[in-house]
């Protein structure tokens, strides 16, 4: 009777807390999951895992990235702790973390946002199923996107395979509703009131800083508003929002730039339609991950020379605005959207490198990758996706520089040796290489 006894003071003993997750939603400011958390009876006790199935992927401990989770989370356990609460900050496995958390408070709900690639779907659903074994709800809300799953659908009640269609059904579903924001940084009265919680050091979670520029996430309405005119030219400063970093990790709303791009500019906001169709195509094909989604193309027999490939990451493969991309990206963690296409291109057609070997070294340099958008981008690039562009488009790398960069600017910049004698020749003959592509897609595809 006891020991029983004490077990019913420690449990009473313990404080009854609603648990918010922060995880790609890092801002107060219209946050669906937290406002909902904040309505909640109990006093708020928001939660940041570092989860190590993750950061322990990451082979370069000077991750930019990482850096930028680290700062975000710094600044809101300041402001938490301007309003006498705090932020619970942990290393570690989720399901571990959270043991942790029962163990020292009795939680009545946990609250977050949801998650759509297929390790958080799974962690998730891991957490959930812990959770309510001790009868505590997890509730999760739609934050990342404007429309997400099963809202936009086809007549035959399935989802969009071809983005048009998508964007068109997108269009004229979307209400003035679906860019509302919730005012959860208006609801500072209930949080949980305790001292400041520790908040561990970068190398304590095993990474160094690397003083990295990161984009402002402010909406500059001029930028948006001329989008359709400068997005394809990257010598243009300010021809792209740069905003993208900022949308991967929920520093900045997409209901609040989806509302701006939607008054301003038709171009920026097909942009942001496009995000929500790739997340929706991932969120229910998390093969596309390792396999394409055109299986059919998954027969393509790829020279995957690595030579030539570490050329391509180099920046060395003697066609400047291929070069360009690639300097741009391994020096500033982010590489222009046509750019983009034109070295996936490159790489998957000219030196038929399997479009994996591609996606996995952006993923790896990109300050705002997405797995979604990556992964879309990349299979686009192939051939082998969703809208793809068709295997026998295959873009000219000379065209391309003469179109988007006429006056050479972006290439001068990146590549200020093209036309000197350092600069190496082409490392293959395009029109070659292009003959090349052609028959090997063509054998594979049995046309």
């Amino acid at each position: 009777m006891l020991v029983l006894r004490l077990i019913s003071l420690i449990i009473m003993s313990k404080e009854k807390i609603t648990v918010f997750w922060f995880r790609r939603d890092l801002r107060f400011d219209d946050n669906a999951g937290l406002y909902h958390a904040l309505q909640d009876q109990l006093p708020v006790l928001p939660l940041f895992i570092f989860d190590t199935e993750i950061l322990d992927d990451l082979e370069d401990k000077k991750d930019a990235r990482v850096e930028f989770i680290y700062k975000q989370v710094t600044e809101i356990h300041r402001q938490l702790e301007e309003k006498g609460s705090s932020i619970m900050v942990k290393k570690g496995k989720p399901e571990q973390v959270y043991k942790e958390i029962l163990n020292e408070y009795e939680v009545g709900a946990v609250y977050t946002n949801h998650d759509y690639e297929p390790y958080a779907k799974e962690r998730d659903g891991a957490i959930k199923k812990m959770l309510e074994e001790s009868n505590i709800p997890f509730h999760t809300f739609k934050d990342h996107v404007i429309l997400e799953k099963d809202e936009v659908q086809n007549n035959s009640g399935s989802y969009y395979k071809v983005f048009t269609p998508y964007k068109n059904k997108w269009l004229k579903q979307v209400n003035e509703h679906a860019f509302d924001g919730y005012p959860s940084a208006l609801r500072f009265d209930n949080w949980h009131k305790i001292d400041p919680l520790p908040l561990p050091s970068l190398k304590a979670i095993g990474f160094e800083k690397t003083h990295t520029k990161i984009p402002s996430k402010t909406i500059k309405e001029d930028i948006i508003d001329s989008y359709d005119q400068t997005r394809d030219y990257p010598g243009i400063t300010g021809g792209t929002s740069r905003l993208g970093i900022h949308l991967r990790h929920g520093t900045l709303s997409i209901r609040k730039l989806a509302k701006a791009a939607r008054s301003l500019n038709d171009t920026f906001l097909n942009e942001l339609i496009w995000r929500d169709f790739y997340i929706m195509i991932l969120d229910h094909n998390p093969q596309v991950v390792d396999a394409a989604f055109k299986p059919k193309y998954d027969k393509i027999q790829w020279r995957n020379n690595e030579e030539e490939f570490e050329k391509w990451c180099q920046g060395k493969t003697g066609f400047p605005i291929v070069d360009a991309g690639m300097r741009q990206l391994n020096a500033s963690g982010y590489m222009h959207n046509r750019i983009r296409m034109v070295t996936a291109s490159f790489l998957t057609k000219h030196l038929l490198i399997d479009w994996r070997w591609g996606e996995a070294y952006f993923a790896g340099k990109l300050l705002d990758y997405e797995l979604a958008n990556n992964n879309g981008g990349w299979q686009w690039a192939a051939g082998c996706g969703t809208d793809a562009q068709p295997y026998f488009r295959i873009f000219n790398p000379y065209s391309q520089a003469k179109k988007y960069d006429k006056n050479k600017t972006y290439i001068k910049e990146w590549v200020p040796e093209y036309d000197s004698e350092e600069y190496p020749e082409p490392m293959v003959n395009h029109e070659k290489a292009r003959e090349r592509c052609l028959k090997v897609y063509k054998k594979a595809l049995g046309k």
